[in-house]
């Protein structure tokens, strides 16, 4: 069967691959090779084998080539499209830093108006209340001037009688001198009832022009409480979100500071007119509580600068990683890059608790603020601040750089609540449309 089989495979090689010789001559003699069939098939596959291995080689290099092209094409596009976006977010920034600049600017301007007015408003209610006063007065002057023009008239009325009914009498008996005097005296009381229908003309007068005045000043008062109003809502409302979208409770946040600092006293003072234990007016109502609520927006003033509603840089940047899991693992920050040695600023008034290498951290620093929160700035390459001191929003802290487990200069920062990480930019982006 093997032979057989041999046979068939040698016929199939004779045909494809006859026996060859191979003469070699020389000068002297002549020799020859045989290529068997078996052989020549051996080369043949060989030579097949190499072809096709270079040929195959050769198009994998091709299409390496071609590839590491386009993947350094499509790299390099990413690249450029990456620093479009970074460039898009550093403007989008910068445009942010200066509208919150000049939203502080305006909040400035309008609390330093909102003063004003309620100065104004106070000088024009005590004028008020003297008008008022000035009033009654008048009124009771006029109650008195009444009274003695009836009295007057009675008088007059009674003179007048006994002139007309002893006139007759006194001139038959000659005595002039008493008809004199009765004259003199019915002229003087006639004089005395004019000036007192006078002076009661001239108090009506007085009373019609200062009541003029007092309505005059209600509608500039009127006028001064819609303006301080309108400001009033424009400037808390917005505060108030920003604590909301914070995630803090701005009754418990401002009561927490309403215990270290009172708002009240000084222009913050309730207004109280009455000295007889009236109640209030209406409009001794509606400015305590405009009062009231400049100061709930003093307080808010105060718990901001506590709170860490700015940014840490005050440099160009880009953010790395945000807040979050990355394989696995909870990101506990967010990341600014820039150049080596950025300032790297507080976001908020607080103590420095830590200042010093810490792990994977770096050189750290934390601030513990008020309401529980505390700030970490990590992989510092220059500390500036010290354990126990007191820093304040805007102050610098340190410089950027690459300690601890960094991969690239960069500030890993983190915002914790009651111990726990909460996302930093929940506090930067409430921001936005206040600072």
């Amino acid at each position: 069967m093997r032979t057989r089989l041999a046979i068939k495979t040698h016929a199939i090689l004779e045909r494809f691959f006859p026996e060859r010789r191979l003469f070699l001559r020389s000068d002297t003699d002549t020799r020859f090779i045989r290529l068997k069939s078996g052989t020549q098939a051996i080369a043949f596959t060989g030579a097949v084998l190499v072809i096709s291995w270079t040929t195959i080689a050769t198009a994998i290099l091709l299409m390496d080539s071609i590839g590491a092209g386009n993947f350094r094409e499509q790299a390099k596009r990413e690249q450029i499209t990456y620093q479009q976006r970074l460039n898009a977010l550093s403007r989008e920034r910068d445009n942010r830093a200066g509208e919150a600049l000049a939203a502080q600017n305006r909040f400035n301007a309008a609390l330093k108006q909102i003063s004003s007015m309620q100065t104004e408003l106070l000088e024009s209610e005590t004028r008020r209340r003297e008008l008022e006063t000035g009033i009654d007065v008048i009124q009771t002057t006029l109650r008195d001037t009444m009274k003695a023009r009836e009295e007057i008239t009675d008088r007059l009325t009674a003179l007048q009688e006994q002139v007309e009914g002893g006139g007759a009498a006194l001139a038959a008996a000659g005595d002039d001198s008493t008809l004199d005097i009765l004259s003199d005296a019915l002229a003087k009381t006639a004089a005395e009832r004019d000036q007192v229908v006078a002076d009661a003309q001239a108090a009506l007068v007085r009373a019609a022009e200062m009541q003029a005045e007092i309505e005059q000043m209600q509608d500039k008062n009127d006028t001064i409480f819609r303006q301080l109003e309108d400001a009033m809502t424009v400037s808390v409302k917005p505060l108030d979100k920003m604590f909301e979208k914070a995630g803090m409770d701005p009754d418990r946040i401002l009561a927490q500071v309403r215990k270290g600092y009172s708002g009240q006293g000084g222009p913050l003072t309730p207004l109280s007119f009455s000295t007889r234990g009236d109640d209030p007016s209406g409009d001794t109502k509606r400015a305590n509580r405009i009062l009231d609520q400049m100061d709930r927006l003093n307080l808010y003033r105060i718990a901001a600068q506590k709170a860490p509603f700015a940014s840490p840089l005050k440099d160009p940047f880009r953010f790395t990683s945000g807040f979050g899991y990355r394989w696995g693992r909870l990101h506990a920050g967010t990341d600014f890059a820039a150049p080596h040695g950025t300032p790297i600023y507080a976001t908020a008034d607080g103590t420095v608790v830590h200042a010093g290498w810490s792990s994977g951290y770096g050189r750290l620093v934390k601030i513990q603020h008020e309401f529980g929160i505390e700030t970490r700035y990590a992989h510092m390459s220059k500390i500036r601040v010290k354990v126990g001191q007191r820093v304040s929003r805007g102050g610098r802290i340190g410089d950027m750089g690459n300690t601890g487990r960094s991969t690239g200069t960069h500030l890993h920062y983190e915002v914790r609540v009651g111990g726990n990480p909460v996302n930093p930019m929940i506090y930067i982006k409430a921001a936005n449309d206040v600072f």
